[in-house]
């Protein structure tokens, strides 16, 4: 049997859905297929967390999906410490500062998901494939066929690959593929601290790596995105739980006191990948399929949302003039805009991840300087938060 539809997109998770949602008010047919089909948020909190920005907050918001987020676990934060390990470089951020309310939120992923797969089940637009897996793909001169694990055939005007940092998708078409491995592990985990967090975002540089203990729903409870070189990563995997909380909270200059619990331990290798092409004819790449970043500033699910509000404007644009949405030339504008701002956040990132390795003393001089610089020149500061909150830069309307 083949089902024909204009657009589908593979993966389900929270970039994917996102992409299907922001096209709610169009009649363009619509199939997403995701391999794990979700399940109820769990009772206990994931460690697996994204840090909401303004942008994300107003794409989620205006695709409807926001006041499901606000009915389960968040926690919005007004404030942000980083500085680096025994040395005088520090910065503060504050939502006062900008006369906001917060900085953004930190959310579970899971949760995020579930509040858009709600809004996208509501869609008679579109048509969800969940617990299936694409095992062919074909792209030809007007449409796309693909086949599913069920024997189910589709064929498409456009294929968007949401399928992650290992997309199928991209292999399977040849993206070419710049990447690097940053020689880092992030260890994730929910830990509960012995003194409250006070809804503040905390970042700390050291040799090894940058640390960050975000701020989640209850006042002790943080998450945490322990960014090592891979030999200590290892080395922290295989402590005791008791010796492991006490390194983290050395690490961490006893900032929130003692680590009193730990909700296990899950390491994540970190590379950064890079798709030449975010797109060629009948298929386009978002979110991880397309870029994956280090995860020390918490840009990476930001940088996805933004590549689904973007190219949903540009697909509802085309199919509006009765365009063909998956010829190459009408996805040209869309990839053109998404790989510069990629490529300025990849940039920025290395840029951090090098200037803040290791211990060497110039280093730690320029380091210390420049903090002192961002924090005390007027406007400056505003400037860099502006930026992280998605209140600057080239933003689709979604975002706007």
């Amino acid at each position: 049997m083949i089902k024909n539809v204009d657009l589908v997109i593979v993966g389900g998770g929270m970039v994917g859905l996102t992409l299907a949602l922001a096209l709610k008010e169009t009649d363009i047919r619509i199939a997403v297929i995701e391999s794990n089909a979700p399940t109820e948020v769990s009772e206990e909190p994931a460690s697996r967390v994204s840090a909401l920005s303004r942008a994300s907050e107003k794409i989620l918001h205006k695709l409807g999906a926001w006041p499901e987020i606000l009915n389960h676990r968040h926690a919005p934060y007004t404030a942000m410490q980083v500085w680096e390990k025994d040395t005088f470089s520090n910065i503060d951020f504050s939502a006062a500062d900008l006369f906001e309310d917060n900085l953004g939120h930190i959310v579970e992923n899971q949760i995020i998901q579930h509040a858009l797969l709600e809004q996208v089940k509501k869609l008679e637009n579109v048509t969800l494939f969940h617990s299936n897996l694409c095992t062919n793909l074909a792209v030809g001169e007007r449409e796309a066929w693909l086949t599913l694990d069920n024997g189910q055939n589709l064929t498409a005007k456009l294929v968007v690959a949401a399928d992650g940092a290992n997309s199928w998708v991209r292999q399977q078409q040849d993206f070419p593929l710049t990447e690097w491995d940053y020689d880092h592990t992030a260890i994730v985990s929910n830990v509960v601290m012995e003194e409250p967090h006070q809804n503040v975002a905390r970042q700390v540089f050291t040799p090894s790596g940058p640390l960050a203990f975000l701020p989640l729903h209850e006042a002790h409870l943080c998450s945490i995105v322990w960014s090592q070189n891979t030999d200590r990563a290892q080395q922290l995997m295989q402590v005791t739980e008791e010796e492991f909380c006490k390194q983290l909270a050395v690490d961490f200059d006893m900032r929130l006191g003692k680590v009193k619990q730990l909700s296990g331990r899950n390491a994540i290798p970190l590379k950064m990948r890079y798709a030449r092409d975010f797109a060629k004819e009948r298929v386009a790449l978002i979110g991880d399929a397309a870029h994956t970043i280090h995860p020390l500033a918490g840009q990476g699910v930001n940088l996805g949302l933004l590549d689904a509000a973007t190219l949903a404007e540009e697909i509802e644009k085309y199919w509006n003039k009765g365009k063909d949405i998956g010829e190459y030339a009408n996805l040209r504008h869309f990839e053109r805009w998404r790989k510069a701002e990629a490529v300025k956040m990849i940039s920025s990132m290395q840029g951090f991840k090098e200037l803040f390795a290791g211990d060497d003393p110039l280093k730690k001089l320029i380091r210390g300087v420049g903090m002192s610089l961002v924090g005390t020149m007027p406007g400056m500061k505003n400037e860099v938060i502006r930026h992280a909150l998605g209140l600057k830069g080239d933003l689709p309307k979604l975002a706007k």
